[in-house]
């Protein structure tokens, strides 16, 4: 009977070995390789995050989105790869920021210089509304094609901001609280009715340097006297064979026609291969070589550790996740430099405050710190960058915000409806708000000054709270260089000593968990308790609380202390 039973397990461990042998075989087999003739293939019509972040949510429902980073990694070896012949990209209306769609422009710029063809086409440009960014980003492709029902929205761009101090009067509410200094206009949702002098005046300043920004590009691309464009402008939208009449597209066309097209011009046996199955065969650039860390500061900024909303789909800049990661590098001693990825609004000052150390201590510790701005990098998400070795932004980088603000939504008129109460600052409370608010601007700028190597009396004079695009703020020293990963990534192999003909590997710091291990994870303080599945999905659950966000966006019962070094919310019809 015992050797029935051995022999059974026996042949229940073979079929098991040869079960691991066909699935690991399958899952290398199904890699896939990159054909002789590749083209590229790209949707950016699709939202690009900066990175996906360490939770068990993010993991799942972010498993298929590719980040700015991907997008430029496929773009730049494709350029490096001799099976590589071109690319094609659908356009049409991405929901990317300025400077996102001046990080892809310039990957496609670098793939063109290699003498490979790239495709645009688009079946509209805005459909008869804005369309600005996604043509911008078009004009980096050597040739663009329009669906013949299409538009090309090029007709300038509009900023506007909400203000709610009607709604809260209506309600019973009013806002108390300041800021410094007028051009710190975030408070100006709850508190005005209408754009103030200064806030209209930082709006419009941002408003014309990317205006400028899309004229210089586009003028350059399509071979346009910039004398013209703004004519150009005036006149559109621009409706199917208009678009090609005023030499905006090279030909009205269907996708089938335009994927035609780039076959002819492959050749023979040519294939498309999406730009994430391409990266998943290729393998990535820099992944050999001295190493350098790669930390993401994305979202708001705020203590404790970085985590991801569900329900809004943003996730936040934990200082105890970011501090703990730019640490981590620095007592790597394989690690050179640091290159140090900041897309934020800013948020708390405690937190943003604890980042900024942490850069501090790894410039001390021999670790260059180089940043690369994504399409914000304002108020707290400043803060965490001024005191690095060099600060790169594209140029249509919204970053600066020097300010502070502080204050609370009075709900007394409301709730006195139904018996309950609150009480406006005291005036010894006013005085402490304001001596608080004192301290943070003076801590703010005086750091700035020093990160910067600027006189204090002219950080002074550009601070205020006020807004920058990142080609004024290079122009005023708060930003050293312009452009994107690669020009920060060259930077930072200088600060090291690093050669320029010399790869260098990209090491992801914190290390990147798979979606079991951060269900898995260890949590508290002590690093003893398990986070179980359950306890994961009852996370999930918490986060779900629509009522609640509703009520804390229109600044119900907040004091917004953790907010104090954030950027105003605005809209741009880009």
């Amino acid at each position: 009977m015992s050797k029935v039973i051995v022999r059974f397990l026996a042949i229940l461990g073979a079929l098991w070995l040869i079960a691991m042998v066909i699935v690991i075989v399958a899952v290398i087999g199904s890699k896939g390789t990159v054909p002789d003739k590749t083209i590229l293939e790209a949707n950016f019509e699709q939202a690009l995050p900066e990175n996906v972040p360490d939770s068990p949510t993010a993991k799942f429902l972010m498993t298929e989105r590719l980040t700015v980073r991907d997008v430029v990694d496929a773009i730049d070896r494709g350029a490096q790869d001799d099976r590589v012949t071109g690319m094609v990209a659908k356009i049409g209306a991405p929901p990317l920021g300025m400077a996102k769609v001046q990080e892809i422009r310039e990957a496609v710029q670098r793939f063109r210089a290699h003498k490979k063809f790239a495709i645009a086409y688009a079946e509209t440009f805005g459909e008869f509304g804005p369309g600005n960014g996604s043509y911008y980003l078009a004009t980096a492709f050597d040739q663009i094609y329009l669906q013949p029902s299409g538009d090309v929205g090029l007709t300038g761009i509009i900023m506007e901001s909400p203000f709610i101090k009607g709604t809260l009067s209506k309600l019973g509410m009013t806002f108390h609280g300041d800021h410094r200094y007028e051009y710190k206009n975030a408070l100006n949702f709850y508190t005005e009715s209408k754009y103030t002098t200064p806030h209209k005046e930082a709006m419009t300043a941002l408003m014309t340097s990317w205006f400028n920004q899309m004229k210089d590009g586009i003028c350059q691309a399509r071979q346009i006297v910039p004398e013209k464009f703004q004519a150009i402008v005036d006149a559109g939208p621009y409706l199917g064979k208009e678009a090609v009449d005023a030499k905006l597209v090279d030909g009205v066309a269907y996708r089938d026609e335009v994927y035609g097209q780039a076959k002819t011009k492959a050749g023979a046996r040519s294939q498309f291969l999406y730009l994430a199955k391409y990266l998943e065969r290729a393998g990535r650039p820099h992944d050999h070589g001295k190493a350098i860390a790669l930390v993401y500061g994305v979202g708001g900024v705020t203590r404790g550790k970085s985590d991801y909303d569900p329900v809004q789909g943003n996730q936040n800049m934990g200082s105890d996740t970011v501090a703990g990661a730019v640490r981590a590098a620095a007592e790597d001693k394989d690690i050179k430099a640091i290159l140090f990825r900041v897309d934020s609004p800013g948020g708390s000052y405690v937190a943003s405050d604890t980042i900024w150390r942490e850069v501090v201590n790894a410039r001390k510790a021999g670790k260059p710190v180089v940043v690369s701005m994504g399409d914000l990098a304002g108020s707290g998400g400043y803060f965490v960058a001024m005191a690095a070795d060099k600060i790169v932004a594209q140029p249509g980088t919204i970053t600066a915000s020097i300010g502070v603000l502080g204050g609370k939504v009075l709900t007394s008129g409301l709730w006195d409806k139904v018996g309950l109460g609150t009480h406006d600052y005291s005036p010894a409370e006013w005085a402490r708000l304001q001596s608080w608010l004192d301290r943070v601007y003076v801590d703010f700028t005086s750091k700035v000054a020093d990160g910067r190597r600027l006189p204090k009396e002219k950080v002074l004079e550009i601070a205020k709270g006020r807004i920058w695009s990142g080609q004024d703020a290079k122009n005023l020293g708060l930003v050293d260089e312009l452009g994107g990963f690669d020009t920060a990534l060259n930077l930072a192999k200088k600060a090291a000593g690093i050669a320029d003909s010399e790869d260098v590997r990209l090491i992801v710091y914190p290390r990147p968990k798979t979606f079991f291990q951060t269900l898995l994870q260890r949590q508290g303080p002590d690093n003893s308790e398990k986070e179980a599945v359950g306890q994961a999905m009852a996370r999930i659950l918490e986060s779900v609380q629509p009522v609640a966000r509703q009520l804390d966006a229109a600044g119900v019962n907040r004091t917004d202390q953790e907010d104090v070094l954030r950027m105003p919310e605005m809209q741009a019809g880009k």
